[in-house]
């Protein structure tokens, strides 16, 4: 017989986990012996729901549920989102285009006051006359701004003090009044002082942040009426160039009746204002600055005429001895031949009693020939006196048909005789050459006459102080000469002196330059000579030098 040790395979299926198993057999017969034990090994499945695969069914089910759930739920949520999106977007939408239009109406303002400023300025600035300004800036600035009261005030530092051109309340007037800048308690004293702008949109709570106390001035107003006091108001400092010109301000009766926006304006304005008044300023100060330059030049025209004359003078004091001996040999000629003549006169009484007619006759010729000898020297003395006067002269006289060879050599005997008046010692070898085919030019004679004796003198001037220096070795020479050009005329006056130094010459014709010690010349008369050749007569002036050996100056003058 058999026993099975273990429970049946339903009961191990109904109560058993699945899992692996072993299933023993041992026989045992009947005379109690058993047999060897047999082993059965077996494994219990679980049910299918209970598998791998169905869990993983299970997790991948529960995964597209929750999947499914989350797309549900978003889209759900990317509805409403949407939904509020497009209230939102709507909202916006009207928000823009009200902003837009908002945007849009504040650049039309704003491109519109910056033009009402724009033209403002052009005004404002287009003239110099203070009340014209003030006025102007009056009549746009409540364009602008509340500005039911106004007022422009120049800032007076030397008199401390701020004159009020230009005020209005109302459009009624105040009367022109000044505010004393010692006073510190008043808002354009501060805002002059700190150079700021003051900007209070309720003066009964903020002045404190100025000054210290506050009370408005009651003013009459051109009208009769009393000023009232403000609740908001705006002063600017008017600045230009860091200098303080004035103040100007706006108010009103309303509280917070100004923002930012009326600030930036006002300084805008401010701006404009600074520059109008800048430009008056400077045109007064210009007008001022012309009349004294006019009284100055009156004054200059007076002493240069006076220093001309007073060049002249010399001059003519510098040729009083060489005239003196010019007009000596003439004399003497009148003098001797007069005598022959009144001698002559008596012989010709006794030949007239004798009745001797030849001898009457040949009486009568010698008187003949002395009277002529007598008129043309006095011709010449005549000549050296007019010549005298008109070198005297206080202004150049009209052009005349003049012998430039006759002007030039009379002029170089009147300085060689007037210098060897005034110094013994001088002594020059003047050699001339006269171009005799040269004709008569129409020239001032009296102004070319100062010209040949400025640079003659100081020709002379020149080769006798080389002499000084040099010793007897040394034999001053002064050259003069003249040609006859097809068109001008060339007068050429040479010395051998020590030349002029190069660092001078281009000084040489600037009045009041020379090289003589001081009280022996004025240092006019080259410069004079320079005006007479190339302003009057339309010529040239210059000169050639060497240091140490000579100068010449060339003058070249149009015969036409």
């Amino acid at each position: 017989r058999s026993r099975i040790s273990l429970v049946t395979l339903e009961d191990s299926l109904g109560k058993n986990p699945p899992s692996h198993y072993m299933f023993n057999v041992e026989a045992e017969n009947i005379s109690g012996v058993k047999s060897n034990i047999g082993s059965f090994s077996f494994k219990i499945l679980p049910p299918w729901y209970r598998t791998l695969w169905a869990y993983a069914g299970y997790v991948i089910l529960l995964g597209f549920m929750v999947f499914g759930v989350d797309r549900l739920q978003r889209k759900r949520l990317t509805m409403k989102e949407r939904q509020r999106s497009q209230i939102r977007e709507m909202k916006l939408r009207t928000e823009a285009a009200e902003s837009d239009a908002k945007a849009l109406q504040a650049e039309n303002d704003r491109k519109k006051n910056v033009e009402l400023l724009s033209e403002i300025g052009k005004e404002i600035t287009a003239t110099l006359d203070l009340d014209t300004i003030f006025y102007k800036l009056y009549e746009h600035v409540n364009q602008l701004a509340d500005a039911t009261i106004f007022g422009v005030g120049i800032y007076h530092p030397e008199k401390e003090e701020i004159e009020y051109r230009l005020a209005m309340e109302k459009g009624k007037r105040y009367p022109v009044y000044t505010r004393d800048t010692k006073d510190k308690n008043q808002f354009p004293v501060w805002c002059i002082e700190n150079k700021r702008p003051l900007f209070i949109n309720d003066v009964s709570k903020e002045y404190k942040n100025y000054i210290e106390y506050y009370k408005e001035p009651e003013t009459v107003l051109e009208d009769g009426t009393m000023s009232e006091e403000p609740r908001s108001l705006i002063y600017l400092p008017l600045i230009s160039k860091d200098k303080i010109l004035g103040v100007i301000t706006i108010q009103s009766f309303h509280i917070n009746a100004y923002m930012d926006y009326h600030l930036n304006i006002l300084q805008n304005l401010a701006s404009y204002t600074s520059i109008a008044l800048d430009n008056a300023d400077a045109y007064d100060k210009l007008g001022e600055t012309i009349n004294k330059l006019n009284s100055t030049l009156s004054d200059l025209k007076s002493t240069q005429e006076i220093l001309v004359t007073k060049e002249k003078l010399a001059s003519l004091g510098a040729l009083t001895a060489g005239i003196a001996h010019e007009i000596k040999n003439p004399l003497n000629f009148v003098n001797n031949f007069s005598e022959i003549s009144f001698e002559l006169t008596e012989d010709l009484e006794k030949e007239l009693k004798e009745n001797n007619i030849e001898e009457v006759g040949n009486i009568l010729k010698d008187l003949k020939q002395n009277l002529e000898k007598i008129n043309q020297h006095g011709r010449r003395a005549d000549s050296i006196v007019k010549n005298m006067l008109l070198h005297s002269r206080g202004t150049s006289g009209e052009k005349l048909l003049t012998d430039v060879n006759e002007l030039l050599e009379q002029y170089v005997n009147l300085s060689y005789h007037g210098i060897r008046a005034q110094n013994k010692d001088f002594n020059i070898t003047i050699e001339k050459d006269y171009d005799a085919s040269l004709e008569q030019v129409k020239i001032v004679p009296q102004d070319i006459s100062r010209v040949f004796l400025n640079i003659i003198n100081n020709a002379c001037y020149a080769a006798d102080e080389k002499r000084k220096n040099a010793g007897n070795g040394f034999s001053p020479i002064l050259k003069v000469s003249t040609k006859n050009l097809q068109n001008h005329v060339e007068i050429r006056i040479r010395d051998n002196g020590n030349g002029i130094p190069e660092e001078i010459r281009n000084k040489l014709f600037n009045p009041f330059f020379t090289t003589k010690p001081a009280g022996e010349g004025t240092g006019l008369g080259l410069s004079l000579s320079y005006d007479i050749v190339t302003k009057v007569h339309g010529g040239e002036i210059k000169f050639e030098s060497e240091e140490g050996k000579f100068t010449e100056f060339i003058i070249t003058i149009p015969k036409t």
